[in-house]
């Protein structure tokens, strides 16, 4: 009598066809990792946002100006135009409170397309998603201070 040394290939067969319901089942969980990245990412940016808003609001209540709809302040050698004591939501304002949101070595860029923004408001995403990403998608939109009311900083997941 012999001894059987290996696998039938019956036995392989199964194996193989195991194996590829478990990966067509666990696919879909790994697939989308690289959306969840970025807007993990784009929630960063929002945490950066809310904090660098806070810390102008701070430098304008200290130069008496947090009351004023159209005003600026100094900080770090740039001046930031604010409304209400937070920053604008412009490049002269919000874009200029952050170290590396716009510029050509900044790692965000504005989102080219304005389609569904609200008014006085400014979107932001990663980089190189900047042509793909919109107000709606992929995205951290900056709303500025109202007279009664404080910046608004939302992200739309990817």
């Amino acid at each position: 009598m012999k001894k059987q040394q290996g696998f039938t290939l019956i036995e392989l067969v199964v194996v193989i066809v195991i194996l590829g319901i478990l990966a067509v089942t666990a696919a879909p969980k790994f697939m989308n990792l690289q959306n969840d990245a970025r807007t993990a990412t784009l929630e960063g940016l929002k945490g950066s946002i809310q904090g660098a808003a806070g810390i102008v609001y701070g430098k304008a209540a200290i130069k008496g100006v947090e009351a004023e709809s159209d005003d600026s302040v100094s900080d770090a050698g740039q001046t930031i135009k604010t409304v209400y004591g937070y920053p604008a939501a412009t490049s002269a304002g919000i874009g200029k409170t952050i170290v590396g949101l716009e510029g050509d070595n900044a790692d965000w860029a504005p989102v080219v397309s304005t389609v569904g923004l609200p008014a006085n408001s400014i979107a932001y995403t990663i980089k190189n998603q900047a042509d793909k990403a919109t107000p709606t998608e992929c995205s951290v939109v900056y709303t500025q201070a109202g007279e009664d009311s404080a910046p608004v900083v939302k992200v739309n997941k990817c």
